[in-house]
């Protein structure tokens, strides 16, 4: 596996085009903006995009998608079943018109995409359907898990205590190595948030 990540949009989002070498089978997550350079390098790489991969539903991470959907028709868009009703409401995604994803999955389900295996780990709180997505040693935590913080939960569908059971029981029992990709700011480790996470102390 191979990843790139482009820092977008007006919250600078952290958007990941996700793809495999040798088939050049890619995806996206969180697609902030339509974001030319990622276009620009979708097309260099020459990766046959199957995949938008949705971390929630907020529209910081879902302003692209009509955007790559124009450019890449047969694109699927993935997200938490549980996130349908965020997705479907303007009033709690804040974006401009309702999304309907064309894969929706569960807590521990796993996707395919060459010799990539994406299991989708449910860590609702910071929106009812949140998700993060594994791959082997790698982890896609959206707005779940920062560097040294967790997300927001004052808006529409948060939940603080949800969320710090969420990265508590779903993320923190990860091996420590696991490297963490968040959906804002750097990168960072379970094993260092563990010992340095001021949220999620004992």
């Amino acid at each position: 596996m191979e990843f790139k990540c482009f820092a977008n949009g007006p919250f600078t989002t952290n958007t990941y085009l996700v793809y495999e070498p040798g088939t050049h089978d890619g995806f996206i997550i969180d697609p902030a903006t339509g974001y030319q350079p990622l276009l620009e390098a979708i097309k260099a790489l020459d990766i046959d995009l199957k995949y938008i991969v949705l971390t929630h539903g907020h529209s910081d991470h879902t302003g692209g998608i009509a955007f790559f959907r124009e450019q890449f028709p047969d694109v699927q868009v993935v997200a938490s079943r549980l996130e349908r009703e965020t997705l479907a409401s303007r009033k709690m995604s804040f974006a401009r018109e309702p999304i309907a994803a064309d894969i929706e999955v569960e807590d521990g389900q796993q996707l395919q995409i060459g010799a990539l295996h994406m299991t989708f780990l449910s860590t609702p709180g910071h929106t009812p359907g949140g998700m993060c997505i594994l791959i082997d040693q790698h982890l896609f935590c959206g707005d779940t898990l920062f560097f040294t913080s967790i997300g927001r939960t004052d808006l529409w569908g948060g939940d603080t205590e949800k969320l710090l059971t969420s990265i508590k029981e779903k993320l923190l029992v990860l091996p420590g190595d696991t490297k963490c990709f968040p959906g804002h700011g750097g990168a960072t480790t379970i094993g260092f948030e563990k010992e340095n996470n001021p949220f999620v102390q004992n």
